[in-house]
C-alpha cells in the first residue's frame, strides 16, 4: 500500500469485540538477527507483516543469510525459517542496504555489522534519513569500528572491525535501539560490554539474547554482555504487539458502550505502561498473562470505556510509553485532559510528532498546546473532523483514525498507507470493530 493512500474515518458511536493484533515489530526485529547470527535454524512463528520487518529481513538476505518464508497469515504473521550463518558469518553485501522506513533496522543491524571486517551502507527512505545516528556511532567506535555518514544521519557507512573492544557505555538518551545495538556489538567484542541506561528501556533483546542461549548479567538499568558467546537456533513465537493493540485499547477507553478483547498480545513487564496511563485516564481495563514464550508473557487486554479524566505523563514514564503517546493525545480529544513532558524524542521519530500531531489535532479542532518536550491536549470540544496529513507517519496515522471516531463529521487522512509499516490490516480491522 503506497503511503500517498488516503482514508475517510466516520464517526462511530461504539467499539465491540475480539482482535488479535500483529506480531511485535520489536521482538520480531530481535528473533530475525539473533536468528542470523545463531548456530542452526530457527523457526519463527508469527514474524510482524509490517513492512519495517520486512526490511530486517531483506537486509538479512543481502547479508547472504538464507531466509525461508514459509506461511504468511493475515491474522497470525509470517511463519520464517532462518539458518543461522553464526557470529561474524554475514558476507559483504553486493549493494546499498535498504533498511526503508525502520530505524531498528538501521540501528541494530549497525551493531552486528560493527563487527564484521568489511564496508557495508546502509540507507533508506527520506524520512529514515532525517533520523539520528550519532547516538548508535559513538559508542560503536568506541568499541573500534569505524563510519562514514551525512552528518551523523543516513545513508550510513559501517566500517567493520573484527577485533573490537568492549565498553562500559551510558546513553545521553534512554533508547532501546541504542542499548541494543551496542550488547550485539559486545557479542562480536573482546571482555564484558555493559550499558548503563538512565532510565529502563524496553528489555526485549536481553530476554531474546538469553532465550538464543546467552548469558546477560543485568543489575538495576545495567545491562551486560560477554563477547564470544554462541547463540543456538530454536523454535520462537512473537507475541502480538501491544503498541498496535493500543489503538483498540484506547478506541474501547474512548467511546460509551465499548468492549474490546485483545487476545495473543505481549504483555512484557516494560511494555505495559499505557495500562496504568489509561486506568488513570478512567478506562476499565483488565490483562491476564496465559503463558510465556521466549521469556516474554502473553495473554489477553480487556478494555471498557470509562469516564475520561485529566492526567500527566511525567518524563519517568516516556520511554516506556514513547510509541503509544500520539493515540494517548488523541484519546484525551474524546473528553479527557492529558499532560506530558520529556517527550523530546518524538521530534525525531518517522516525523517531528510533536509538531505535526499538534496540526493535525487543531485541523480536526482540538484544543493541543505544542511545547519543545511535549504537548498539552484538552478535550473540552467535540472534534468537527477535516483533512488531516500523517506526514509518512504510521503511528500518526493511526492515532488521527482513532481521534476521528469521535468527531462530529468525517476525517480524510491523507499518507494514511503510512500504516502498514507497523499494522498493514489497521484500517480493515478499524471497520470490523465497529458496534
Amino acid at each position: 500500500m503506497p503511503s500517498t493512500f488516503a482514508v475517510t474515518v466516520e464517526p462511530a458511536t461504539s467499539m465491540r469485540g475480539r482482535v488479535r493484533p500483529p506480531g511485535d515489530k520489536s521482538i520480531s526485529h530481535r528473533y530475525a538477527m539473533l536468528a542470523a547470527i545463531a548456530e542452526g535454524p530457527t523457526m519463527i512463528h508469527g514474524y510482524s507483516t509490517g513492512a519495517d520487518c520486512a526490511s530486517t529481513l531483506s537486509c538479512l538476505r543481502a547479508l547472504g543469510v538464507p531466509i525461508e518464508q514459509l506461511k504468511r497469515d493475515r491474522t497470525t504473521g509470517l511463519d520464517l525459517e532462518i539458518l543461522g550463518v553464526q557470529i561474524r558469518g554475514f558476507q559483504p553485501p553486493a549493494a546499498t542496504l535498504d533498511a526503508g522506513n525502520s530505524g531498528s533496522t538501521i540501528r541494530m543491524l549497525s551493531g552486528i555489522l560493527a563487527a564484521h571486517p568489511f564496508k557495508t551502507t546502509i540507507s533508506g527512505d527520506s524520512s529514515l534519513k532525517r533520523r539520528p545516528m550519532k547516538r548508535i556511532i559513538t559508542p560503536l567506535e568506541r568499541m573500534g569500528a569505524r563510519f562514514i555518514s551525512d552528518d551523523g544521519r543516513p545513508p550510513l557507512t559501517v566500517v567493520g572491525n573484527s577485533d573490537l573492544q568492549g565498553i562500559d557505555f551510558t546513553p545521553d538518551v534512554p533508547s532501546a535501539q541504542v542499548k541494543s545495538a551496542v550488547l550485539l556489538a559486545g557479542l562480536h567484542a573482546d571482555g564484558i560490554t555493559r550499558v548503563v541506561e538512565p532510565m529502563s528501556t524496553r528489555d526485549h533483546t536481553e530476554r531474546a539474547l538469553e532465550a538464543f542461549g546467552a548469558n546477560v548479567l543485568r543489575a538495576g538499568t545495567a545491562v551486560a554482555v560477554r563477547g564470544g558467546q554462541r547463540l543456538i537456533g530454536g523454535v520462537f513465537h512473537v507475541p502480538g504487539d501491544i503498541s498496535s493493540a493500543a489503538f483498540w485499547m484506547v478506541a474501547a477507553a474512548a467511546l460509551p458502550g465499548s468492549d474490546v478483547t485483545i487476545e495473543h498480545v505481549g504483555l512484557n513487564p516494560s511494555r505495559t505502561g499505557i495500562v496504568d496511563i489509561l486506568q488513570r485516564m478512567g478506562a476499565q481495563v483488565t490483562t491476564a498473562v496465559a503463558h510465556a514464550q521466549a521469556g516474554e508473557p502473553i495473554g489477553t487486554i480487556s478494555v471498557r470505556h470509562g469516564d475520561l479524566r485529566t492526567a500527566t505523563i511525567a518524563p519517568s514514564e516516556v520511554a516506556g510509553v514513547i510509541d503509544e503517546l500520539p493515540v494517548l493525545a488523541a484519546l484525551a480529544t474524546h473528553g479527557g485532559e492529558l499532560s506530558v513532558s520529556g517527550a523530546q524524542e518524538l521530534r525525531v521519530k518517522e516525523s517531528d510528532r510533536i509538531s505535526a500531531l499538534a496540526e493535525g489535532l487543531r485541523v480536526m479542532g482540538g484544543e493541543i498546546d505544542e511545547q519543545p518536550d511535549g504537548f498539552h491536549v484538552r478535550g473540552r470540544t467535540r472534534l468537527r473532523g477535516g483533512e488531516v496529513d500523517a506526514k509518512n507517519d504510521h503511528r500518526l496515522a493511526m492515532a488521527f483514525a482513532i481521534a476521528a471516531l469521535g468527531a462530529r463529521g468525517p476525517t480524510v487522512i491523507h499518507d494514511a498507507g503510512a500504516a502498514a509499516v507497523s499494522y498493514p490490516e489497521f484500517f480493515n480491522v478499524l471497520e470490523s470493530l465497529r458496534a
